[in-house]
């Protein structure tokens, strides 16, 4: 009787936590789909004829740029203001970006309201996970990061239809991103609680030792395989659905296989996102990790050999590698909490992030480069590159000794 009511008391616990962060998810999710609407705006508006190429590269460097300085600037931020006051800074600020876009079709205009929406959009994905990483407990971490990874993802998706409901070439799609993003200050506004996080005894003065940024290599002492697998989170999840259209044209598909293709990767990711986090929460995370990684290897290494001799198959291993490829991310973040300190968990983040973004901006290239010289399936050589990485990284962090408390004082006094 006393295991059933410690079992009942866990999941009585673990659904109040998961309601509380509702409120977070709600301005997280909504903010993400004015984001993603713009996105989508401002490629059709540059695609329009008469605009410079010089001019459309330049617009469509601004946001990965932003999202670098993002990644730097929000560790400061959260030291001094706190995370809830951050976050709410951090809408303001992607509000005002929004906005620009409706006023003026100033290029130079555009490239700072992108520069701007970049930074808005890292600074809030490093708040939100420091805000999961302080607030979940290990038995429910991979669980509510795969909550906010869901958000995300439908968030993006929702965007697509908003898009498509108000029309691409509409003149007022501008001004709905920037109404959606305003929306995210609702949950707040409306007087909902968000989460609290728990007071740290002891924590250091901002701009302390010990709030200085951890690196990545000091990451990498502490949990190789989540500094391995959020950069290969960064060549894969965004960039798969850039690639794959390029993929599809090039061995043939028609155009409605090809999107359909890409929608079954979107789907794979988010359908396999709640299971994934719940195994994660009772097995290992690192061999989760592992069969991750071997499953993304293997779906690729297929792909690469056999998948044009079939669109049905072609589609199932895509399936199979968008359902493992893509909830990498929040099982690497997880287990990368729990070899934290709850006061290194925005620092930690920031720089997770970073490397997230870096990986974002380098594949594109190195990807069109490899399919032009070595055709289609080159494309599976970088993403079963980036799965092997972190099959290999996971084995070493299975086999290597325990971080014992020495090394973490010793990665802390390093920091």
């Amino acid at each position: 009787m006393g295991s059933i009511s410690q079992s009942a008391m866990r999941l009585w616990r673990n659904a109040e936590r998961s309601r509380a962060m509702l409120p977070i998810m709600a301005s997280v999710c909504l903010a993400c789909i004015g984001s993603a609407m713009l996105t989508t705006a401002v490629s059709f508006h540059l695609g329009k004829p008469g605009v410079d190429p010089d001019v459309v590269q330049i617009v469509l460097t601004a946001y990965p740029l932003g999202f670098l300085i993002g990644c730097l600037m929000t560790r400061p931020l959260v030291a001094r203001h706190g995370h809830e006051r951050t976050f709410l800074l951090i809408l303001t600020t992607a509000l005002l970006s929004a906005l620009g876009f409706v006023f003026t079709d100033f290029m130079p205009g555009w490239f700072c309201f992108r520069l701007l929406g970049g930074m808005s959009m890292a600074s809030m994905f490093v708040v939100c996970e420091s805000w999961i990483n302080l607030y979940a407990e290990q038995h429910n971490r991979g669980a509510m990061f795969s909550i906010y990874m869901l958000t995300t993802a439908i968030a993006v998706l929702l965007g697509q239809i908003l898009v498509a409901l108000v029309g691409p070439k509409s003149p007022h799609l501008f001004l709905v991103a920037a109404a959606t993003v305003l929306l995210a200050f609702a949950p707040k506004f409306a007087g909902l609680r968000w989460p609290t996080l728990p007071s740290l005894p002891n924590d250091p003065a901002p701009g302390a030792k010990a709030d200085r940024r951890l690196g990545p290599l000091a990451l990498f002492r502490l949990a190789p395989v989540t500094v391995v697998a959020i950069f290969q989170a960064g060549i894969t999840n965004m960039n798969i659905f850039v690639l794959t259209p390029l993929y599809g044209t090039q061995i043939g598909l028609s155009a409605a296989a090809t999107v359909w293709l890409v929608t079954t990767i979107s789907i794979a990711g988010m359908l396999a996102q709640t299971p994934v986090g719940w195994l994660s929460d009772r097995f290992d995370r690192r061999l989760m990790l592992l069969v991750q990684g071997l499953v993304a290897v293997t779906a690729c290494a297929t792909i690469a050999w056999v998948g044009t001799l079939s669109v049905p198959l072609l589609f199932v291993l895509f399936f199979v590698y968008g359902a493992t490829a893509l909830t990498i991310y929040p099982v690497a973040m997880a287990f990368g909490a729990s070899q934290l300190h709850s006061r290194h968990m925005v620092a930690a983040s920031g720089t997770l992030l970073l490397l997230y973004s870096i990986g974002n901006v380098a594949t594109p290239g190195v990807a069109a480069g490899l399919m032009a010289h070595l055709g289609p399936p080159a494309m599976f050589l970088l993403l079963g590159g980036g799965a092997a990485l972190v099959t290999v990284a996971a084995c070493y962090n299975l086999l290597r000794r325990p971080v014992t408390v020495p090394v973490l004082q010793s990665v802390e006094e390093r920091v």
